[in-house]
């Protein structure tokens, strides 16, 4: 497929001679504790987002990343599991794999804590990661999906899904759109590889994650990221892309379909000690619950004057009812 060969010649590239300007992200460096990132790690972060979120890496987890850029994200997750083999990064291109294993020896020296035993690097792709079934805890990966053409993202997630263990986490970033993508723009292998247009919009998105077999879908984030312009690109209108924060967790699919939570938040403010749904929440007065959309709907249907549901804020960071 020609324009994954595209992809792979522009990474090796970056690969080589690390390219600050390839990808743009708003989102601050994670900092812990004891944590020094390498500059040559910040320089080849080549995402528009972040996955790494303390709350997903209790427990000493099996981590998964893929699109290993320059090592800084993998470095992140060994800070949470340290042990030999816990993360798994895994890449396409020899030249990031190579950059990535140089980086690590840095790392080494400018982190007591970290060995290079910590990170177990595979060669391999996205629609067939070299990696057993449901051993997983943690898998992610930072602005790399969007460049795949439909099927091809449909195996990506399929695959994500098949080596996450019962109730294990994907943890995506990438960048959506709600404006319509020119067809153009949408065919041209550079622009793919580089992140730009293969935006879908958000709810697109999410149905192909939920297609996979992902029961519960959280919004994390979302920002603003890149703008397509008629002067720059094949395009007669201005596109607006936003990078998105997503976590997929392999829960069994509810009968009613998948609890999507995008930031909306329940209050209830009647007279009672309490109100009770019957369908499994329970609110007392004047205390905000977070709420999938399905169960706004059904709230929302109930007409009542004493119960507020606010709008998305796509900002959701736990604490919800379903």
């Amino acid at each position: 497929m020609e324009y994954l060969e595209v992809t792979k010649d522009i990474y090796k590239q970056a690969a080589i001679t690390p390219d600050v300007g390839l990808c743009c992200t708003t989102t601050p460096i994670g900092a812990f504790p004891g944590l020094e990132i390498p500059k040559i790690m910040q320089q080849m972060n080549y995402g528009c987002g972040s996955t790494v979120h303390p709350r997903d890496l209790i427990n000493d987890p099996r981590i998964l990343y893929v699109g290993v850029g320059g090592g800084m994200e993998l470095l992140q997750f060994a800070y949470f599991s340290r042990q030999r083999g816990g993360v798994i990064g895994v890449d396409i291109v020899d030249e990031m794999l190579e950059a990535s294993r140089k980086n690590f020896k840095i790392a080494e020296q400018e982190n007591p804590w970290f060995q290079e035993n910590f990170v177990d690097l595979r060669k391999g792709d996205a629609l067939n990661l070299p990696v057993e079934d449901s051993t997983i805890d943690v898998a992610a990966q930072n602005c790399l999906f969007n460049i795949f053409h439909e099927e091809d993202l449909k195996k990506a997630l399929e695959e994500m899904y098949r080596v996450l263990k019962p109730h294990g986490r994907l943890v995506l970033s990438d960048p959506v759109s709600e404006s319509s993508m020119p067809e153009a723009l949408k065919n041209d292998p550079k622009l793919r590889g580089l992140c730009l247009s293969g935006a879908l919009p958000l709810k697109d998105y999410i149905k192909l994650i939920t297609d996979a077999g992902f029961g519960t879908i959280e919004i994390r984030a979302k920002r603003p990221y890149r703008i397509l312009d008629s002067k720059n690109y094949d395009t007669s209108e201005t596109i607006f892309i936003e990078s998105v924060e997503v976590c997929a967790i392999k829960d069994p699919m509810p009968a009613d379909g998948p609890c999507v939570f995008t930031g909306k938040t329940a209050i209830y403010f009647g007279d009672q000690e309490y109100f009770d749904d019957h369908n499994g929440h329970v609110m007392t007065p004047n205390q905000p619950l977070a709420v999938c959309d399905k169960t706004a709907q059904n709230l929302a249907a109930l007409k009542r004057d004493d119960i507020y549901l606010s709008e998305s804020t796509y900002h959701y960071d736990g604490g919800g009812c379903c």
